[in-house]
């Protein structure tokens, strides 16, 4: 099994793209290449895949950098299971994975949130749609300071608070505050969770 994300960027219209592309771009990069393993498609779409002990925190990883632009957030529509056909092209590659996530973002895209997982097992979609439909009302409304050291720690977790106080200029309380803030050990909790749920599948 894999897990495959299609997402869209919120409110891209109203800001600067070469901006905003670039980080994702500078950001997908590091976890396979493209067009095999991400693709940025239609202006403001965008799908990759990734094993899926990882999804949950590739999915922050996207959320927290879009989240640190002014104005911007993003839907993120994540699909478990097969892949049945492997082209050079992601957008082009077939299996139960990426049609569960595309359709989901259609559904996503009418419901009005922001993320949301599809599996072939309903008990198991139940659980993790309710803890992401709660975990969302937090991410769904980081600051861009907040959004900033969430990057920082998905993407390299050996990284110190004085670390980041220095990379963005602040006094290791304010990242300590930003951080309880942001309710970061219930994330960490929340990714082992969401790795053991999705383990069972």
């Amino acid at each position: 099994m894999i897990a495959v994300i299609t997402g869209d960027i919120i409110n891209s219209q109203h800001a600067d793209t070469e901006v905003w592309i670039t980080r994702l771009k500078n950001l997908l990069v590091n976890w396979g290449s493209s067009p095999l393993a991400w693709e940025i498609y239609r202006g403001d779409e965008f799908q990759f895949k990734c094993n899926i002990d990882e999804v949950f925190w590739r999915f922050l990883a996207i959320k927290s950098l879009i989240r640190s632009q002014e104005n911007l957030d993003v839907r993120i529509a994540i699909g478990i299971g097969e892949e049945n056909f492997s082209s050079e092209k992601i957008t082009e590659s077939n299996g139960t994975a990426y049609v569960h996530s595309g359709r989901l973002l259609n559904d996503l895209k009418s419901d009005g949130h922001t993320v949301s997982i599809k599996t072939s097992n309903e008990a198991v979609d139940r659980d993790l749609n309710i803890l992401l439909k709660w975990s969302s009302k937090d991410f769904d409304n980081w600051t861009v300071a907040t959004a900033e050291i969430i990057h920082e720690m998905i993407m390299n977790q050996d990284i110190t608070q004085e670390d980041l106080a220095k990379k963005f200029a602040i006094s290791q309380s304010s990242v300590s505050q930003r951080l309880k803030r942001a309710n970061y050990d219930l994330i960490v909790e929340t990714n082992q969770y969401f790795r053991k749920k999705i383990s069972e599948l």
